[in-house]
This record gives structure tokens, C-alpha cells and sequence, in this order.
């Protein structure tokens, strides 16, 4: 009889530690996922981003490639228009490329190290790492963590919520919230390879612009559109007292005026597609993503195009952060 118990006991203990090895504490994971950064020789990915951000929801489809130590090449594609932008890293520095306009940027900029990226794997995994009171569950197949982000405009996307695959750690979606943790940017891979190979021109500045070019239908499409002024959101505090426009030789700039509490000037007119022969032009300011396009920002300006126009905001008053909400909002906001 007393072996009989013995031997039911010893069969119980060995359930309780099966069921404990399968089952991974946060720590457990975060050791996981540094190890498999530590081991990660480069990936590519596909994603769908929206943004809800305005009255109605944008979405975008990205695909990511990186190469280790710091070669990376994220293709942002509007879906809905047949539009798309470039960033590219590699050992000449970081570039963005618009190939509808034939124009490439480059910047003096350590991105993506500086700020949290929802379409990166390894700022996700840095994310979780540097992040002592991220909180974790696991579900039948996922891992879950929220963390804070370390987005330029920290405020207003304070916290993220990121979903990873527990087989491989690959990342299925990431949500990045306001202060009330609602998703205003939701991120769903479709598709993630990790150890991927890469031929020696894939980050290539020139090979990309000439791969990516559209025809020269969609440039005269966007050479011959009418400029429509956009204007941002209601801001409390802040009146439009002013708006003028300017002939220029492409057409006509309209300059916007905004005073109060935060005055600012917001600048747009049509775009130019520049010749085949032009190259990359040298960009003062810090590559910011603005989630629809990549903007550069100083102190007290901030420029960008879109959709075939180009935008600047500038402002003694508004901080950075302040610059790109407002941003986003002139891009999501209807015509007035």
C-alpha cells in the first residue's frame, strides 16, 4: 500500500513539473527575446498599419527589411492610393525616398535608435526589455506585453500593447494607445522571416528609387491636381486669423495663421517631381514618422509632403510633439 502511494506521488510531481516547463515566466521571456536579437542575423516582414488619428482610418501597407549590424529598408505604401515612401539605412547614412516625385532625402540621424518604431522587432523587443513595469500576460498561443513607448510625442501615445507568436517569438500585432489606452495605431503582421538573406544592392539607394519607380502616368497625375488647403483640427486657445496666397512658379502657396495661446504659420503648395538625374538632398532636421509620411523636425519647424503636397508648420511657441499632433491632424482632418 505504501508503495502504491509512493508511487502515485512521484507520478503527480512529474505532472507538476511538466506542466511548470511549459509554462514561462515574463523573465523567462524577456532572456528569450534577448537571446534571439543576440542570435538574429536580419528578418523581413509585411504589416498593415492604421491609424486612427482623424475623423476616418488610414491604412498602410509596410514591408520591413533589416539586416544586422544597422542596414534597414521600410517601404510604406498608402493603400489606397498607388503611393508609397522609402526609408533607407545603410553605411552612407538615412535616406528617404519618394519615387513618385523622384526625390530622396538624406538625413543626419541616428533612426531608428531614437524613438519607439511599432513596425520594428527589434525597438519592440528593446521596448520590453527596457521596460521594468511592462506588464505581461500569455494566452494559449501569444505572449502579451504593455509597455510605455519612447515616442517622440510620448504624451499623446504613452503606452503600447504588443502580441507576440510563442512558438517563435515573431511578432503578431502591436497596438500603440493614448493616455486611456485607446489603439490610435494598430499594426497586424502578415508575414515574418527571420534570418533572411539579402543581396549586396538591397540597400541601395539607386537600385530602390529605380525598383520602386512608378510610371510617369501617376507623376502627371500628381503635377497636374489642383492644390485643396487642409487646415488642422480645432485647437483650444487658437484662432485662424489670416490666410493668404502666393504666386509661385509652380502655382500658389497658401500661408495660414494661427495666433493665440500656441501661434503658429502653416505653409502648403503643389509639390515638384524632380529629373531623373537629381540626387538625394540633404535634409536639416530629425526624421520623424508621422505615421502616413516621414516629416523632418526641428525646434521650431516641421516639414513634410503628401499626397503631392508640401507642408511646413512652423512656431516659436509649439514643442515638437505638439508640431506632429498637429500634423496629423491637417492630414486626417476634412477640407474646411
Amino acid at each position: 500500500m505504501k508503495k502504491k502511494i509512493f508511487m502515485l506521488a512521484l507520478g503527480l510531481m512529474a505532472v507538476l513539473v511538466l506542466s511548470a516547463c511549459g509554462t514561462k515566466s515574463q523573465e523567462d521571456v524577456v532572456k528569450a527575446l534577448n537571446t534571439k536579437l543576440e542570435d538574429l542575423g536580419g528578418y523581413k516582414a509585411k504589416a498593415r498599419m492604421t491609424l486612427q488619428m482623424g475623423t476616418e482610418p488610414h491604412s498602410y501597407d509596410v514591408e520591413i527589411w533589416h539586416k544586422e549590424p544597422d542596414f534597414y529598408r521600410v517601404d510604406l505604401k498608402n493603400a489606397q492610393k498607388d503611393q508609397n515612401q522609402m526609408i533607407l539605412r545603410n553605411e552612407e547614412g538615412v535616406f528617404v525616398l519618394t519615387p513618385a516625385l523622384n526625390k530622396s532625402f538624406k538625413f543626419q540621424s541616428d533612426w531608428p535608435q531614437n524613438s519607439s518604431q511599432a513596425y520594428l522587432y527589434e525597438s519592440l523587443v528593446k521596448d520590453i526589455m527596457e521596460d521594468k513595469e511592462a506588464k505581461f500576460t500569455a494566452t494559449k498561443e501569444h505572449y502579451v506585453f504593455e509597455t510605455k513607448t519612447r515616442y517622440q510625442n510620448h504624451k499623446m501615445l504613452p503606452y503600447q500593447e504588443i502580441t507576440l507568436n510563442k512558438k517563435n517569438l515573431a511578432p503578431i500585432s502591436v497596438k500603440v494607445m493614448d493616455s486611456d489606452h485607446n489603439a490610435l495605431v494598430t499594426v497586424k503582421f502578415s508575414e515574418v522571416k527571420f534570418d533572411a538573406s539579402f543581396d549586396k544592392n538591397d540597400f541601395n539607394v539607386q537600385k530602390n528609387m529605380t525598383g520602386a519607380q512608378l510610371d510617369k502616368t501617376v507623376m502627371a497625375d500628381l503635377e497636374s491636381q489642383e492644390l485643396t488647403v487642409k487646415y488642422p483640427e480645432e485647437i483650444p486657445g487658437v484662432h485662424l486669423v489670416g490666410e493668404k496666397e502666393v504666386k509661385i512658379d509652380n502655382g500658389k502657396r497658401i500661408v495660414l495663421t494661427y495666433e493665440g495661446d500656441k501661434s503658429f504659420t502653416l505653409v502648403q503648395e503643389k509639390t515638384t517631381v524632380m529629373p531623373a538625374t537629381a540626387g538625394p538632398t540633404n535634409v536639416t532636421g530629425e526624421l520623424v514618422d508621422l505615421g502616413f509620411t516621414i516629416g523632418a523636425l526641428t525646434n521650431n519647424s516641421l516639414t513634410w509632403t503628401n499626397e503631392g503636397v508640401d507642408y511646413m508648420i512652423a512656431s516659436n511657441d509649439l514643442t515638437p510633439e505638439e508640431m506632429m499632433e498637429i500634423a496629423r491632424t491637417v492630414q486626417s482632418n476634412a477640407v474646411k
